[in-house]
């Protein structure tokens, strides 16, 4: 398909700018027996965990010149990673499972057919999808995530380097046109930096580059249904892949980025990449209705140590930013995993946007990126135990609700004349004015930062007791040492006697360890099979409310049965009596038409015996005729055939005469051929009066 069929059907689908995916609302078990096939499609599960993905990328060129051990093994066939360290000081021996891993060696096209490309699939089916990396700075989030430039795309294949992001967008592109589908494709591309969002769509205001202070931050909202937005952030259609890629591309170069010891280009903020896609289809009424469905990307910064970063100034707080709100993501999801009371979403910008994500109605994937050399080996272990800790996480997707085109036909009138009022109270009011709507909206945003302030009021006079408390802890400490350093001078000359002992309780305690890991991993079978005996429980529970559910409206069901059982014989009753009062009228109606048609066939009798009679006599007369005729013809063929015995007779004669002729007469003609041939009327003259002759 060409580009102008392209952009046709692209804008075929009318959206209004503040048209977002609507969940579909969870219903009972009885409504759902009887629910439409355009309204919600909800499941009564329980959730669906995250999808936790590992990916460890290869030694890089400093790492291989060092000769850095390797201390990462991924299993890619048992989905398993081990960690071993083998020292003196030392020794580290764990093993993590997840949903999918990758290996140094995986390239990024494996890497998105076999994990990303599903879940680009659910998008299209009208789910909110939403798939972010995470890690140490320096292990290939980005990369994982954008990848190399796209450039010329030659017989439908990217290079080898590039990432998720542009082969999401192609696949959306390539699988809607195969669909031959009426759709509609907007994106947003935002960065999360010091705890401050900016727009990386946003115009330039100036030539100054992405650290230019011209750059405003623009708020992030509560809409009041425990949701969030973002005010002023800038949408933008699209309508082709290759216009997707060039967002892509100016996004990320005003993205903020600097070199450390970790990493040549360290992402120093986070970055979300939404797409949303509404497609038309046509309800069973031929309604036309609108299915929607969204991908988040997300970039996060890579949390990092300061001091092996050699973070300066800055870099120092941006750091610092970075790392605190990965902290407060990894708070929301040892809740999300206990199943807290409070989960801690509001202390964080970047848990505030991820709440759908984390816990929510949209299915999240998470990319676990790690180093395998051992000077990051602590950092690998706390970004393994985050990603398995994310596994035990449950959402609860729900397909968003199809809406009707004419409903969003009247959201675009409503967004045009609330600009329009905007406008026109900007030109008629001095000084800044805000519309009613908004005002509300910016008084409930101020009451809750009010409560969050008083709550973190009240937390600050319980740290200060805190602090006082661990400050007399700290005095008695301070004492306590004292007083074991005297101990400590009297125990150094009892150290050689003991030295004996100690060995001894050594080897003991060797035996001990021993026989604690055995116990160890027996009670941890035991707890595994209490859990599995635990959660069968609860699903055969689960299994026989439904079952119960079940069995109570099909009773409901046999009863309306009945009723209408009963009245269908009333009616056929009725029917019947009425039919045969029809039948006798009808009878007495067939029978006057018999009649009538009797007498009809008797007059049609008589006239069809009179034409009969009188063709009869013509036919007589027509065949004597035709035999005068035939013997007439056949002395005509006699006498024709006499004629063509006297022609050939004559021929014949005429022949061998003009034969002689012409052989008497060859020399005479050689010698006159040239005055013939001048003359050629005389010469057929001649040859016709022999023929005659």
């Amino acid at each position: 398909m060409d580009h102008s069929q392209q952009q046709k059907r692209c804008n075929t689908v009318l959206l209004s700018p503040a048209q977002t995916p609507r969940s579909s609302v969870r219903r009972s078990l009885r409504d759902s027996l009887s629910m439409d096939l355009w309204g919600s499609n909800v499941k009564p599960d329980r959730g669906v965990n995250v999808e936790v993905i590992l990916r460890c990328r290869p030694l890089n060129d400093d790492e291989k010149e060092l000769k850095l051990p390797v201390v990462i093994s991924c299993h890619e066939d048992k989905g398993e990673v081990s960690v071993v360290q083998n020292t003196a000081y030392k020794q580290i021996d764990k093993t993590f499972s997840f949903d999918k891993v990758f290996g140094p060696t995986s390239q990024q096209k494996e890497l998105f057919d076999e994990a990303i490309s599903p879940i680009v699939n659910e998008v299209l089916e009208g789910y909110n999808c939403t798939i972010f990396a995470y890690g140490q700075t320096g292990t290939g989030k980005t990369y994982t995530m954008e990848g190399g430039r796209v450039g010329v795309v030659e017989s439908g294949e990217f290079p080898r380097d590039v990432g998720i992001i542009p082969r999401a967008v192609q696949q959306i592109f390539d699988v809607l046109e195969a669909r031959d589908e009426d759709y509609s494709m907007k994106v947003t591309f935002l960065e999360l930096y010091n705890e401050d969002i900016m727009d990386l769509l946003a115009p330039d205001e100036s030539l100054n580059g992405p650290d230019d202070k011209s750059r405003k931050p623009i708020a992030l909202m509560e809409d009041g249904r425990g949701g969030v937005f973002i005010r002023g952030l800038e949408q933008e259609v699209v309508c082709t892949a290759d216009r997707i890629y060039k967002i892509l591309e100016k996004g990320s170069a005003k993205r903020h980025t600097a070199d450390s010891l970790l990493n040549m280009q360290s992402s120093r903020s986070h970055t979300i990449f939404s797409i949303t896609i509404h497609v038309k289809e046509s309800s069973s009424n031929g309604e036309e209705l609108m299915k929607c469905g969204k991908l988040n990307l997300v970039d996060l910064a890579g949390s990092e140590n300061v001091v092996r970063s050699g973070a300066k100034e800055g870099r120092v707080r941006e750091a610092g930013e970075i790392n605190k709100s990965l902290l407060t993501l990894g708070r929301v999801i040892n809740a999300l995993v206990e199943h807290s009371g409070h989960v801690p979403y509001r202390d964080s910008k970047l848990t505030r946007l991820l709440r759908d994500s984390l816990g929510g109605n949209t299915k999240t994937c998470i990319i676990a990126t790690v180093s395998p050399s051992i000077h990051s080996l602590e950092e690998t272990l706390n970004t393994l135990d985050y990603a398995h800790r994310a596994k035990k996480i449950k959402n609860r997707p729900e397909v968003n609700q199809r809406v009707a085109k004419s409903e969003l036909i009247k959201d675009l009138y409503k967004e045009i004349e609330r600009l329009r009022q905007e406008i026109y109270d900007e030109k008629e009011k001095n000084g800044i004015y805000t519309p009613h709507d908004r005002f509300q909206i910016e008084e409930a945003e101020r009451k809750a930062l009010a409560e969050q302030i008083k709550s973190m009021e009240f937390d600050l006079v319980f740290k200060d007791k805190e602090l006082m408390g661990l400050q007399k802890l700290y005095d008695t400490q301070q004492t306590l040492t004292a007083e074991l350093s005297e101990k400590l001078q009297m125990t150094q000359k009892d150290l050689e006697k003991t030295q004996n002992t100690l060995l001894e309780i050594e080897g003991r305690n060797r035996k001990a360890n021993a026989t604690i890991k055995e116990k160890e991993h027996l009670i941890s079978h035991l707890l595994q099979s209490e859990k599995s005996l635990t959660k069968q429980a609860s699903e055969l529970r689960e299994e026989l409310e439904h079952v119960a559910s079940e069995a109570s409206n099909l009773f409901s069901k046999l009863e309306q049965q009945d009723k209408l059982e009963n009245g269908n014989k009333n009616l056929v009753q009725k029917f019947q009596t009425h039919l045969a009062k029809q039948l006798d009228v009808l009878h007495q109606t067939v029978a006057a038409s018999v009649t009538q048609q009797e007498e009809h066939l008797k007059s049609m009798e008589k006239d069809f015996d009179y034409s009969l009679s009188k063709k009869m006599g013509g036919i007589q007369e027509l065949t004597a005729q035709v035999r005068n005729l035939k013997k007439t013809h056949e002395s005509g063929i006699k006498s024709l055939d006499d004629i063509s015995e006297e022609l050939d007779m004559s021929y014949r004669s005429a022949f061998s005469n003009l034969t002689s002729e012409v052989s008497r007469n060859s020399s005479a003609l050689v010698g006159h051929f040239e005055e013939k041939t001048a003359t050629p009327g005389s010469f057929q003259n001649i040859a016709v009066d022999k023929i005659h002759v």
